[in-house]
């Protein structure tokens, strides 16, 4: 959760188990970022958000996923943000400030739970557009995810069996 907030060489400021998983963020962001179906979804939304589209990419996956009947029903998503909001607040003291000051906002808006819906894509989507400095908007990225529907679950249907390969080796090579 905090890999995109710990730059460079702060990873091993942390213990261990959290460079473990900063690693493995990171590898994760390389493996998606070069994947077939993210250059399509990154074609699509390249007209809209222009160098951007990787983030927007990113959330288009958290929504397939969270939906993903194969993975997580909807009372088994509820669980899981629930309890990555405990795991956070837990271990507070590891957290990089921008993180913690985010963390209270996170989880009373329930985002990762509200991955599953379509207005919480927008909001994500507002997010990203807030913080994007150098973005020129040609067209709403939200009624271009409404519209390419189709074309976004298969490219999600496509990724997420080697996205969970790839993590599965990975972390079997990489165990200490």
């Amino acid at each position: 959760m905090i890999s995109d907030f710990v730059k460079g060489k702060k990873q091993y400021d942390y213990p261990a188990a959290i460079q473990r998983g900063i690693r493995l963020h990171r590898a994760i962001d390389t493996f998606t970022d070069t994947h077939n179906s993210t250059k399509i979804i990154k074609q699509l939304f390249k007209s809209a958000v222009g160098p951007y589209a990787p983030a927007f990419a990113d959330v288009v996956y958290d929504y397939y996923l969270a939906n993903d009947p194969k993975h997580l029903s909807e009372a088994e998503w509820k669980a899981f943000a629930e309890e990555v909001y405990q795991t956070l607040e837990a271990n507070i003291h590891f957290l990089p400030e921008r993180f913690a000051r985010m963390l209270p906002y996170m989880r009373e808006q329930n985002w990762l739970y509200h991955y599953r819906l379509r207005w919480g894509i927008q909001q994500s989507f507002g997010g990203i557009r807030r913080r994007a400095s150098y973005l020129v908007e040609t067209s709403d990225p939200f009624v271009l995810f409404q519209e390419e529907d189709a074309v976004l679950q298969t490219a999600y249907d496509q990724f997420f069996p080697d996205i969970y390969t790839f993590c599965k080796d990975w972390i079997n090579q990489n165990s200490d």
